[in-house]
């Protein structure tokens, strides 16, 4: 890893904090970390005592090498806590770094990609070219983040990872995950509006839970789409949600099998899956 590219991701990560109106630094101290399970038990709407990562499991993260990282707002009231992630680095011979989580509250715009830059600075000078996370390939806002923000892969596609989940976002669920692997040597995003024109085009191989197109293709090249907003459709209609993810599913294993991968998101709710551009030649 070169100082400068080091270096560059410090300066990308003060940025994108000073544009999101937060302050982002790691915590360890007691207080810090209970606040942060505190923080993404409202996220995932849990109590505060049956957190989804429990202050203990934090510390020992961090006491492994880990890293807790928070995003702090300043109001009139002082610092509140406005998003949180939390990785660890993997062993030196894989350069790889695993993000176990990262979340935000809605209403602080750009505080998810602050939290993901702090991340990638402090990988980075821990020597890792990658980091790796999963999320739910249904929901868009979080597809189109990892992979047209971040400009990340979905690597590998996972079938109910968790099993079931009883936390008050994911309940009656079946937890598939997208793996998301991200280059930290990367600069830019995608634009993600590639291949749409062709999409328009491309002939119609499978039909939605809602009567509409669920994937379309022109030679390898595939398109998958994805409900408006799963989380809701998951509390208003659980067995039209399922349906959802069981098509989608069938969709994906299939691509996957092929080669194919997810490399984008259309901000109309449609993936595109091409081949792997991690293991295209380089000239």
């Amino acid at each position: 890893m070169t100082p400068a590219v080091t270096r560059d991701a410090g300066a990308l990560a003060s940025v994108a904090a000073h544009t999101a109106g937060v302050g982002v630094r790691t915590v360890d101290d007691v207080a810090g970390i209970r606040a942060v399970a505190d923080f993404l038990a409202d996220v995932w709407q849990l109590p505060h005592t049956n957190p989804p990562y429990p202050s203990e499991v934090l510390h020992s993260l961090v006491h492994a090498g880990g890293a807790v990282h928070a995003a702090y707002a300043t109001g009139p009231r002082g610092e509140r806590l406005a998003g949180a992630a939390v990785a660890v680095f993997g062993p030196p011979a894989d350069r790889d770094a695993y993000s176990f989580v990262a979340a935000a509250t809605a209403s602080d715009r750009g505080v998810g990609f602050a939290l993901k830059q702090a991340q990638r600075a402090w990988a980075l000078e821990r020597g890792a070219r990658t980091m790796r996370w999963t999320f739910d390939p249904l929901v868009r806002r979080n597809a189109r983040f990892n992979l047209v923000k971040l400009g990340a892969v979905g690597a590998e596609y996972l079938v109910d990872l968790y099993g079931p989940m009883n936390d008050g976002v994911n309940d009656g669920d079946e937890s598939d995950r997208l793996t998301a692997v991200w280059d930290l040597n990367a600069t830019g995003t995608t634009d993600g509006t590639a291949d749409e024109a062709a999409r328009a085009h491309a002939t119609e191989v499978r039909r939605a839970p809602d009567g509409g197109p669920l994937a379309v293709r022109e030679d390898r090249r595939l398109w998958c789409r994805i409900p408006e907003d799963s989380v809701e459709l998951r509390a208003t209609d659980p067995a039209l949600g399922l349906r959802w993810r069981h098509a989608v599913r069938e969709v994906f294993t299939d691509a996957y099998a092929e080669g194919l991968r997810a490399t984008s998101m259309s901000r109309d709710g449609w993936y595109l899956l091409t081949p792997d551009p991690r293991e295209e030649p380089r000239s």
